[in-house]
């Protein structure tokens, strides 16, 4: 069987792949037909393919069709009337009927990592039951059970398992091949740990339960047969692929050799196989032991796909201000523009209506723009002139991650991004040549930031513990310090504006409460402020004050200095400007020996706190939030 599967997809891989309408998803068949999801919207083809005929056009998604064990009605999923609920239609289309009434879901959308509620998984073959997957009694999104609905739209029934998935029913309904756990819509790869489901074997007769395949791998979408076989698909050789199990032996076959894309969302019709396989709709003939994809086109005006005027305010994904205020770069349906504070118009810097550009950030001497881009398939760093003007330079070349977005060196020569292979890099904008920082063995890296004389990175390191440290990295000796042990988690690290200080948030209050239904500790807003003096000589802001002999006289002037400048009227809005000194350099000095020691913390309420900054005024400025400041669904 195996031999035979190789010798039946060597062909098809040797050959070009059909050149017509791909990204074809959720196939049936009922041995003339095969029926499946675009857009969208259901479709109809003959077995052998050509060009497709739509079946629906409502409003939402519809999805997981099924056909009728006589083959001459479809059930699916769809959202007609608000919700996602159970439809039936004749198999050649006609109008739809509904079977379920559910109440609405927090997440139910084809795009959550837990799919869609109320998914078609099959027909029962004696009776005129509709099984689908359901969350409408489930505390957790993550626990899906199995009802059966009838034609008549009556009340659904469980069917009498607490969980369920992917199904399918022997030909005397007498029991059912199950999966008890539903994932298919997360993207774990290779996955073996104990969401990694098997097929079970359910009898209505007796109650009894039989694991089937028992394979540490992932086992799913078992279809029963009529020649006493099941077939499912399962990664056990890390790529899904279609499998076979013989009831009366047990022997175990593969089928198919795919490795290059997944098999997805197989269904068994009277004498084939459809499942969804790169994109296109393939063919598993059961008596040839032969798999090919189907030649699928789809004809229509595509009004969706259109091109046209579109309000890109409306789509807003990021923004960024100029140093100076004036314009504001605004990252909005994947393209760059450049928008004027008060006068003028807004200027599209990038135009690029192929590729999609984020993570827009402004230089800090106004000149530049950084962002992200996918123009070359993968996402690269780009530097672009603020004004539009020139051809943009690539920053980085050979992506095999996803970035996040860069932070500029005050001194605009450098850019700082992490990505999903949890590294911290920069990039020297002139040379183009990237230093590595940092690479994390536990998770992702994501607080880190310049100095103001872009000599030293500050970053936060998850640790093993699920504690993440801070860092201190010298640009000039390439030298990593620890700047918090490993007893509290701590983290967004920023430098103070005067390069003297370095503030982080860290967890060190324990004031623990008890939850609402179990006599368990709950602990809640453990975080607050610290500073760390980088120098030695460095004075602590927040030491003790004490009123000494002999300092009176300095400590008066100063405090008639402060009184006066309070008293100073307030400038007019017509007033000229007074000529802004230049500002004198930063050189920050960092002694690492007994940085540890130096840490303090700010005396305010704990919580949880985001965006620290400390002005040269030694101001500090955070956002806070805790427990208490948080609302419910309904009053927000």
């Amino acid at each position: 069987m195996i031999a035979a599967s190789l010798v039946s997809i060597a062909p098809v891989s040797a050959q070009h792949l059909p050149d017509t309408t791909r990204l074809l998803r959720f196939p049936t068949t009922n041995g003339t037909q095969i029926v499946f999801c675009y857009a969208g919207e259901l479709y109809t083809v003959g077995k052998d393919g050509g060009t497709a005929r739509r079946l629906t056009s409502g409003p939402g998604y519809t999805s997981f069709a099924r056909f009728s064990p006589d083959g001459t009605q479809i059930a699916f999923t769809s959202h007609y009337d608000g919700n996602t609920e159970v439809y039936v239609m004749p198999a050649e289309g006609g109008t739809p009927k509904r079977l379920t009434t559910s109440a609405t879901l927090g997440r139910d959308d084809v795009s959550d990592r837990m799919g869609p509620n109320n998914i078609i998984m099959a027909w029962e073959n004696t009776k005129p039951l509709i099984v689908f997957r359901s969350r409408m009694k489930s505390f957790n999104d993550f626990i899906g059970s199995l009802f059966a609905v009838g034609l008549d739209a009556e009340l659904p029934q469980q069917v009498p398992v607490p969980r369920g998935g992917f199904v399918s029913f022997s030909p005397d309904d007498s029991k059912m091949a199950y999966n008890r756990v539903f994932r298919e819509f997360r993207t774990w790869k290779h996955y073996r740990g104990g969401m990694a489901d098997d097929i079970w074997i359910y009898d209505f007769n007796t109650g009894a339960t039989e694991n089937l395949t028992n394979n540490p791998a992932q086992d799913i979408c078992p279809m029963w047969g009529a020649d006493n076989k099941i077939y499912f698909i399962s990664d056990r050789d890390n790529r899904m692929n279609l499998f076979v199990i013989d009831l009366a032996t047990k022997e175990t076959k593969q089928l198919t050799q795919f490795t290059d894309f997944d098999i997805k969302f197989s269904s068994l019709g009277k004498d084939s196989i459809v499942f969804e396989q790169a994109g296109y709709i393939w063919r598993y003939d059961l008596a040839t032991g032969q798999a090919a994809p189907v030649p699928i086109a789809i004809k229509e005006d595509f009004d969706s796909g259109h091109g046209g005027l579109v309000d890109a305010s409306k789509h807003l994904e990021s923004v960024n201000l100029a140093p100076d205020g004036e314009r504001t770069v605004v990252v909005a349906r994947g393209d760059l523009f450049s928008v004027p504070a008060r006068n003028g118009t807004a200027r599209n810097l990038s135009k690029t209506s192929g590729a999609h550009e984020r993570d827009a950030v402004w230089s800090p001497d106004g000149k530049w723009v950084a962002y992200n881009s996918d123009a070359t398939g993968e996402n690269e760093l780009y530097v672009r002139s603020q004004d539009g003007k020139g051809e943009p330079q690539q920053i980085t070349s050979g992506a095999d991650t996803y970035y996040y977005a860069p932070k500029w060196s005050p001194d605009s020569k450098k850019l700082l991004w992490s990505d999903r292979l949890q590294r911290l890099r920069y990039a020297d904008v002139t040379t183009k040549t990237v230093t590595s920082v940092d690479q994390d063995k536990y998770g992702e890296i994501e607080s880190y930031n310049w100095s103001p004389d872009s000599q030293w990175i500050a970053w936060a390191r998850p640790e093993e513990n699920g504690m993440p440290r801070v860092y201190l990295y010298s640009v000039g000796n390439k030298q990593q310090t620890a700047v918090t042990d490993s007893w509290y988690g701590s983290g967004e690290v920023v430098f103070s504006d005067d390069g003297k200080y370095l503030l982080l948030s860290s967890a060190r209050d324990f004031k623990p409460t008890f939850g609402d239904e179990e006599f368990a500790n709950v602990y809640r807003d453990m975080e607050r402020v610290y500073l760390v003096t980088l120098a030695k000589e460095t004075a602590n802001p927040l030491a003790p004050k004490s009123d000494e002999v002999g300092k009176a006289e300095e400590k008066r002037k100063k405090e008639k200095a402060k009184e006066a400048e309070e008293k100073k009227p307030e400038a007019s809005p017509s007033a000229t400007k007074p000529e802004e000194k230049p500002k004198k350099a930063v050189v920050v000095k960092v002694d690492t020996d007994g940085i540890q020691n130096r840490i303090v913390g700010l005396e305010i309420t704990p919580g949880n706190y985001r965006n620290i900054r400390m002005l040269d005024d030694n101001r500090i400025f955070y956002l806070r939030r805790t427990a208490a400041d948080e609302v419910g669904e309904e009053e927000e």
